[in-house]
Formats: structure tokens, C-alpha cells, sequence
């Protein structure tokens, strides 16, 4: 009687040391998530930014359009995964939007490139005309710009996808997925 009493006082404690791991880890993923949406806001943020700088007046080309379209979605996208950081839907769905995003952006970053940028051919001086994009130097500052941020997104990513690893081998393992199961830990989707 003794011994089924110490035994199941071990498994008791057992349990809560290995519930309470389970939950560290899982703070940790969304912890590390928090720092990942900071990054990815300013990302928005430059963005928002780089279309206040192009005149008003100017009618948007189909890639600034796309772009802006891109950013909105990706926004929403950042949203429904902060709201739910471990889903694995809203991490394909902000995974999903964030590869529109740069394909757009590299859309504009090309259209920019071939667009005429000091006015030749039009009898325009340079920088007179409403409709012309950024000149090649205030473009390549917003380029250079929005790789650094894209690097500082990748380490966040990096550290959030660490933690997800962590999280997602514990719920993995003999006899902690058993409390997994029981208490509603799914796996968690890198980013």
C-alpha cells in the first residue's frame, strides 16, 4: 500500500514538473513570437512609409497597387497569427502573405529600375514631372533600407523557429506527449 502511494506521489510530480516544462516552452514560442511581430510591424511600418514619400498626385503603378494590396494582406495575416502565434494555420497564412509581400516589393524594385527617372525624353527637367518614380538614389537608400530590415526579420524568424523546435520535441516525446494530448498541446508551425 505504501509503495502505491509513493508511486503515485512520484508520477504526480512527475506530471506537473513535465506540465510545467511544456508550458515554459510554449511561452517561450510565443515570447519569441512578440519579438518577431515587433520586427514584422516595422517592416509595415517602412513600408507605410515608402509610399508617403511618392507624390500623392501620382497615380500608383500596378506594382505600387500590388505592393500596398500585399502589405494590407500581410498586416491582416500578422494579426490573425498574433492572436493565435502556435496555429499552424496562421503561421501558413502569414508565411503565405510574407512571400506576396517580397515578390511584390521586388516587382516595384524592378518597375523602378526601368521606369525613367530623370525625365528623359519628355522635355521634363529631372524631378519635375508628378509621375516620375523615386530617382535611382532614394530608391537604392529604400532598397538598402529594406534589406536591413529583412535581415533583422530573419534572425527574429530564427529565433522564434528555435523555439518552436523546442516546444514541438517536448510535446513529442515519451511520456510528456501523453500530457500533451491530454491538456491540448498541438505542434507548432515554423515560420
Amino acid at each position: 500500500m505504501l509503495t502505491t502511494w509513493i508511486l503515485l506521489a512520484v508520477l504526480l510530480f512527475w506530471a506537473v514538473g513535465a506540465y510545467n516544462r511544456l508550458m515554459r516552452l510554449r511561452s517561450a514560442a510565443i515570447q519569441a513570437f512578440g519579438g518577431l511581430d515587433a520586427h514584422l510591424v516595422r517592416t509595415i511600418t517602412m513600408l507605410g512609409e515608402y509610399e508617403a514619400t511618392l507624390l500623392p498626385e501620382r497615380s500608383p503603378s500596378d506594382a505600387r497597387a500590388a505592393l500596398w494590396a500585399a502589405t494590407t494582406q500581410f498586416g491582416a495575416s500578422l494579426a490573425a497569427a498574433r492572436a493565435r502565434p502556435l496555429d499552424t494555420a496562421a503561421a501558413a497564412a502569414l508565411s503565405t502573405a510574407e512571400q506576396v509581400l517580397n515578390v511584390a516589393w521586388q516587382a516595384v524594385v524592378r518597375d523602378s529600375a526601368g521606369a525613367p527617372v530623370d525625365g528623359a525624353g519628355d522635355g521634363t527637367a529631372p524631378g519635375a514631372a508628378a509621375d516620375e518614380p523615386p530617382d535611382d538614389q532614394t530608391m537604392a537608400a529604400w532598397i538598402i533600407r529594406r534589406d536591413q530590415q529583412a535581415a533583422h526579420n530573419d534572425l527574429a524568424r530564427q529565433q522564434f523557429n528555435d523555439a518552436v523546435a523546442q516546444y514541438n520535441r517536448a510535446i513529442a516525446q515519451f511520456p510528456a506527449n501523453v500530457l500533451a494530448w491530454l491538456f491540448g498541446f498541438h505542434q507548432a508551425r515554423p515560420l
